[in-house]
């Protein structure tokens, strides 16, 4: 039998399988956390199948988003990946995982990214029980509080409709429409 699915996931495999297997699924791991919110910083302006697709070389190009490493990236290391045509070459947000990652490691020693990002929920990722695609927001208010506050920690390229979609992506929001199987079951993966 035909599993009904979102409808911005279409039937490429890729799509199908991210849908699936990751996209909503509640990420506890500060690491994994920051990685996906730099993802969802390159994917400005361009589709997410396009992160998708590069997704392997971006972890190849960023030391598997160890943030350690990246931190340390120098001007050099900024050349280097704006040569990667791997990647998404574009200078600014380059820079804005270098500074983010930076951010990040001065957050960790603090409180740790993921408590952070999991106290704005409560814990629990909030369930929206949305039927159509049209009732999903692009940002809420929710989202630009969080952005202004990442911000306001030297993150960039975490604007609101970014930071919206990325707790989307890392389950802080169940937004897969209540008619996708995978609502459900998304639903019970939460701690």
């Amino acid at each position: 039998m035909e599993k009904t699915r979102c409808d911005w996931c279409g039937s490429l495999p890729i799509y199908v399988n991210y849908h699936d297997e990751e996209w909503g699924v509640p990420e506890y791991d500060s690491r994994a956390l920051w990685e996906k919110l730099v993802l969802d910083g390159f994917q400005a302006g361009l589709s997410w199948l396009t992160i998708l697709k590069k997704r392997d070389a971006f972890r190849s190009a960023f030391a598997e988003f160890n943030p350690e490493k990246v931190a340390a990236f120098t001007q050099a290391d900024v050349q280097r990946l704006l040569g990667d045509a791997g990647i998404i070459r574009h200078r600014g947000k380059i820079e804005a995982a270098i500074s983010g990652a930076q951010a990040w490691i001065k957050l960790e020693e603090r409180q740790g990214f993921d408590a952070l990002m999991w106290d704005y929920v409560g814990g629990q990722p909030l369930v929206n029980r949305f039927e159509t695609m049209a009732q999903v927001p692009p940002s809420t208010e929710f989202s630009e509080r969080i952005s202004k506050d990442l911000k306001k920690l030297g993150f960039k390229f975490c604007g609101p409709t970014i930071v919206y979609a990325w707790m989307e992506a890392t389950g802080l929001i169940n937004d897969h429409l209540i008619t996708c199987h995978r609502h459900e079951e998304v639903a019970r993966l939460a701690r």
